[in-house]
């Protein structure tokens, strides 16, 4: 087994277990019941997305993703405090 096939094997154990655990992931999306628990689980999935992109970097040895995984995570973070945000100002409305 040459260097090419390991990569290859490697590569798709990765991309099946992120598949299983992304599947799972835009269930808890679906099905919520909360903002909350919708908030988390799309940060998930931009972790899992983060975490192929990184996988197969490393795999490949290449960096030519780190400017894609920089935006995503980018987006992660501006999202989470976005919800953060609204969740805390329709707590403080529902106390008034």
């Amino acid at each position: 087994m040459n260097v090419d096939d390991v990569r290859t094997v490697l590569l798709v154990a990765i991309l099946v277990a992120f598949a299983v655990a992304a599947a799972l992931t835009i269930v808890r999306i679906a099905r919520g019941p909360s903002i909350l628990d919708r908030a988390v689980a799309s940060d998930v999935l931009l972790t899992e997305v983060l975490c192929v992109l990184g996988a197969e970097a490393a795999i490949n040895q290449h960096v030519r993703t780190i400017p894609i995984m920089l935006i995503i995570a980018a987006i992660g973070v501006f999202g989470s405090v976005a919800v953060a945000r609204f969740v805390a100002r329709r707590d403080q409305e529902g106390q008034r």
